[in-house]
């Protein structure tokens, strides 16, 4: 079981070199990409004047995501892993992939690194809104619950596949684009609907500068459940106690 796995951390690994070094990766993967995701969506709304959105706004937003992130993930790749993503870093601590105190440094990471980069675009844009993540008319909060839940284990799930699973051969070379390119088609399923976050920091930074936080919660729950489930059902099913070796920081 993945859960025997867990780790919380030797007290000293908060301050050490190294984690600092790859806290600094996280935020600064993160700030890159909630600056062109989010960016995207401001530049949209600025070229249409706060229009309705429409279906080539969606693709836009698909494709800006899924470049950023790809470029997010590889960047980072060699410093933290390149998880871009609270959920992605719950989901390697409950694999035992890493430690508590490293996954917290991490979060803390990832939160700053979103909301700077919003503070950064609400300056560079001269003051326009960072607009929060939202539920369309007609979508429920468990609509979108279920909707983040799942989405996210498709991201998770693909984690682990390209990146985590010690089996993973050549295959971990094209990581960082199976990563974007999933969450790019999410975006295209379920971003009509509520946004399609999959990604706690991505909603929070948006958040915190518009201070706006109708329904939040959801883009936290559905996150880290649907990364909670892709962790232990890929860990166990495909990985398994006799399989299974914990990789270093460096490599995840």
């Amino acid at each position: 079981m993945a859960i025997s796995r867990i780790a919380i951390g030797a007290p000293g690994e908060a301050s050490h070199p190294d984690a600092i070094r790859a806290a600094f990766g996280e935020f600064f993967s993160m700030l890159i990409f909630v600056f062109a995701g989010e960016g995207s969506g401001m530049a949209y709304s600025k070229l249409t004047d706060n229009g309705s959105a429409t279906p080539s706004g969606l693709i836009a937003a698909s494709l800006s995501h899924a470049f950023a992130l790809f470029v997010a993930v590889s960047v980072g790749a060699n410093i933290s892993g390149g998880h871009v993503n609270p959920a992605v870093t719950f989901g390697a601590f409950l694999g035992g992939n890493i430690t508590l105190l490293r996954a917290i440094l991490y979060w803390i990471a990832q939160l700053l690194g979103s909301v700077v980069a919003c503070l950064l675009l609400k300056f560079a844009t001269g003051g326009l809104e960072t607009a929060a993540f939202s539920l369309s008319s007609g979508v429920s909060i468990w609509n979108a619950l279920v909707f983040e839940i799942v989405m996210t284990f498709g991201l998770v799930y693909t984690v682990y596949a390209t990146a985590v699973d010690p089996k993973k051969g050549n295959v971990g070379i094209v990581a960082p684009i199976a990563i974007g390119l999933i969450v790019g088609a999410n975006i295209l399923a379920g971003g009509a609907f509520d946004g399609a976050s999959m990604n706690p920091a991505v909603s929070f930074g948006p958040a915190v500068v518009s201070w706006s936080w109708t329904h939040h919660w959801v883009y936290w729950a559905g996150p880290m459940i649907g990364a909670a489930i892709a962790a232990l059902v890929y860990d166990n099913l495909f990985i398994g106690d006799g399989a299974h070796e914990p990789l270093p920081h460096n490599d995840f």
